[in-house]
């Protein structure tokens, strides 16, 4: 009996760090049980070998931040059969989105000594804002066996078991106290989908909103909280301004305290 061809498996890069796609990588052995299911057909952080598309899933790293990229990204749609957005720029723009509150020309004016060279968006954006995205993986970087979680759940049709719930459920279950309630740290788990096993808070230190707005986040009731506590509203920004700082409820909230 004839084998059925293994499910190509690309991966692609837009403005971002490398980080999530690294992630990957990271699996070490599970990653060998990836390559047993699928073919990387293209992958240039791991191989200069690249196999011709369509390809069956395509993981997307990184935000829209130029005309070319514009163009690309739609490229990238039309030969993948399932598209999935991964990380913190592909899904909120990443931490170059704090563009987005400013000018980009006053920053190209000023780090650039022939800024007119810079073809640039006034922008930064995330995957979903220009195609569709059958998925999105939060985090900054990704959590790599929620990597895998995903990967498994396309090749095997079915949705993928991520959490959608805060990240002080992480904390309750790692047994930590309350670093807000504590020791008055101000902390953005209450309004961070987990993913992180709660890493932060378990070295004392409040949540940095890595992966992102959880689903339905309360974050005025947070910043008033800040506040309360003897916040600057400039800190409460700058809070809401991280790696995730153009997600709709993150960004709602900055600009809030902005004006």
């Amino acid at each position: 009996m004839k084998k059925r061809p293994k499910p190509k498996l690309a991966v692609w890069k837009f403005a971002s760090c490398d980080g999530c796609q690294l992630s990957l990588l990271d699996c070490e052995e599970e990653l060998l049980a990836v390559v047993g299911e699928v073919e990387i057909a293209n992958f240039p952080e791991a191989s200069r070998a690249v196999v011709k598309g369509p390809y069956d899933l395509s993981l997307v790293e990184g935000s829209i931040t130029t005309p070319h990229d514009a163009e690309r990204i739609h490229q990238v749609r039309r030969m993948s059969t399932s598209l999935i957005s991964i990380g913190a720029c592909a899904t909120a723009g990443g931490i170059q989105s704090l563009r987005n509150f400013k000018n980009v020309q006053d920053f190209t004016a000023l780090v650039y000594p022939s800024p007119q060279y810079i073809d640039t968006l006034k922008k930064s954006t995330p995957i979903a804002d220009h195609v569709f995205v059958d998925f999105e993986l939060r985090g900054c970087p990704i959590n790599k066996y929620q990597l895998l979680e995903v990967i498994s759940a396309y090749l095997n049709n079915r949705k993928p078991n991520i959490p959608n719930y805060s990240v002080c459920m992480e904390c309750k279950r790692q047994g930590n106290v309350c670093v807000m309630v504590a020791h008055g740290i101000p902390c953005m788990g209450p309004v961070t989908q987990a993913g992180c096993n709660a890493l932060c808070p378990s070295y004392q230190r409040g949540c940095f909103a890595c992966f992102g707005p959880k689903e339905s986040s309360n974050t005025s009731s947070l910043s008033e909280w800040f506040i309360q506590t003897g916040m600057k509203k400039d800190d409460v920004i700058r809070a809401f301004r991280g790696f995730n700082a153009y997600a709709e409820p993150f960004r709602r909230e900055s600009e809030a305290y902005e004006r």
